[in-house]
């Protein structure tokens, strides 16, 4: 069973936290092209890394540091990218934290900013019914960055790893013809580039993937990826079950505490609370609570 449910090396192959930082780090300027999206297990996984170990010193011979491609647009890119991949909620752990190591002040309102302005284009698992693979087949976060670059929503002229900038990358793979080959490498699998990246006209929604919320609840602000939430849970009237902690939650799920109309609430799980810990157990035990018809 084990074998088969897990047939290969690698994570796992819808946008959940490690596949978002990988793409995210494409577009700070961070990673070769490929890096967020080539499946494990593919030659060209291999061949990535020997041209990262290249790369890394063709750098310290350009006296290009990581901070030197980090900067405050090359943080806004990646804002704008996770709106339009659909990301998970974790990027608002990790890109805070990088801007704060590289001293660039993060600002939650702007999350929402550039939301606004951002449509999502793509509708990858566990949200939607495309995965990792198919968005590599399409071309991966370049692809991505291209559409984005239509509505002049990127600062092209960041630094990236390669030397050149942003513009410059994105430039040469248009001249190299990537596109058109990936357009054909998808016909083999019976896609269209439309169906994993959405045009503008066309998007999953006209804003991008998350939000910050602020309210009694969560001064502070909480975190929501509102294109994975049906949209008929957008407005409605429960009553909030507020926990302090994951654990206590949790013990009142498994005491059938927990009732249809819940609305379940957990504080101080957040980047200075315990580090933003997964909730999966939360979940899970919710699911299976309802599941056995105790809620």
């Amino acid at each position: 069973m084990k074998k088969n449910a897990c047939p290969s090396c690698g994570s796992c192959s819808g946008m959940y936290t490690a596949n978002s930082m990988n793409c995210l780090t494409e577009v700070l300027g961070m990673g070769l092209r490929g890096n967020g999206t080539i499946p494990a297990p593919y030659s060209a996984r291999i061949q990535l890394a020997k041209h990262a170990g290249m790369q890394v010193m063709e750098l310290v011979r350009s006296n290009i540091r990581p901070r030197d491609i980090m900067t405050a647009s090359a943080i806004r890119n990646a804002i704008t990218a996770d709106m339009a991949l659909g990301c998970s909620t974790n990027s608002m752990l990790h890109l805070p934290a990088i801007a704060n190591e590289c001293g660039i002040k993060f600002d939650l309102d702007e999350v929402n900013a550039i939301s606004e302005k951002t449509p999502n284009l793509c509708h990858l698992a566990p949200a939607g019914d495309t995965y990792m693979e198919d968005l590599d087949r399409a071309g991966g976060v370049y692809a991505v960055m291209t559409e984005l670059c239509k509505k002049d929503l990127l600062d092209t002229s960041v630094l990236t790893v390669t030397g050149k900038t942003l513009g410059e990358n994105l430039d040469e793979l248009k001249r190299n013809g990537f596109y058109d080959k990936c357009e054909r490498y998808l016909d083999r699998w019976g896609l269209k580039r439309h169906d994993v990246i959405r045009p503008f006209d066309n998007p999953i929604g006209v804003d991008g993937s998350v939000a910050i919320l602020k309210g009694n609840l969560a001064p502070d602000g909480a975190v929501v990826k509102h294109t994975a939430v049906p949209r008929e849970m957008f407005c409605a009237t429960l009553r909030a079950r507020p926990f302090d902690c994951e654990e206590e939650a949790i013990e009142a799920i498994l005491s059938h505490r927990i009732e249809k109309g819940d609305a379940v609430i957990i504080r101080y799980e957040g980047p200075k609370g315990s580090g933003m810990p997964e909730m999966f157990y939360t979940t899970e035990a919710i699911s299976s609570d309802a599941e056995l018809g105790s809620s």
